[in-house]
């Protein structure tokens, strides 16, 4: 498993894993800069590639597979930052995020975690509105921070907002203004992608620290 890590190596208790969406890697622009907003803070993170993208393939891995993934990772990060499972902040962009909840909200084998970080939360696929990927909300008990686009087509603010009343954690929405799902302003709103990724870096990190 090819892995990136950042901030101290010491002295932390808390840190964060950055999982990366479908169509990207762990070199994805707005988890970089989470990643070093968050080490500036004193906090570190591990990014990390699934199989597929270190096999050099675009199609996503089965679903069993991204799920073992993430747990490793997971792991990994306990293991080198020598903390607890439950000091642990899981999530990521979009399908990363997605995994992290899933394995947090199993209802068979839930891996621990202080909080939930929800870049872009996918909650349904492009054009099946009509089949939310929202079974496991019921049994997530830890803070969640929900950051997403407001022309977000895979999550629109409405059906997002209903969605997170069965999460049983605490959760916190956090909306970026005139950001699709892959956190691109309008050009007409004035905004840069670099804009829209620093305000991600900064509730992000924000949201950490308060944990």
């Amino acid at each position: 498993m090819n892995t990136i890590y950042a901030g101290p190596k010491r002295g932390m208790d808390r840190a964060v894993l950055l999982a990366h969406g479908a169509g990207s890697d762990m070199h994805a622009a707005t988890l970089e800069r989470v990643a070093d907003a968050l080490a500036a803070a004193k906090i570190p993170s591990l990014r990390f590639n699934y199989p597929y993208r270190d096999a050099g393939r675009k199609s996503p891995d089965r679903a069993a597979v991204l799920d073992a993934a993430t747990r490793e990772a997971a792991a990994e990060l306990a293991r080198v930052t020598k903390l607890s499972p439950e000091r642990l902040v899981l999530g990521g962009r979009s399908m990363g995020g997605r995994y992290c909840s899933l394995v947090v909200g199993d209802d068979e084998e839930p891996v621990p975690a202080l909080g939930l970080l929800l870049l872009g939360y996918p909650l349904h696929a492009a054009g099946k509105p009509d089949q939310p990927r929202v079974e496991h909300f019921p049994r997530l008990r830890v803070a969640c921070l929900f950051v997403s686009g407001t022309r977000d087509s895979l999550a629109s603010q409405d059906a997002l907002g209903a969605a997170v009343k069965a999460v049983k954690g605490p959760v916190t929405m956090h909306w970026l203004e005139s950001a699709d799902h892959g956190y691109r302003p309008k050009k007409s709103s004035g905004r840069t992608p670099e804009d829209v990724a620093e305000e991600v870096a900064g509730v992000s990190t924000a949201w950490v620290q308060a944990l």
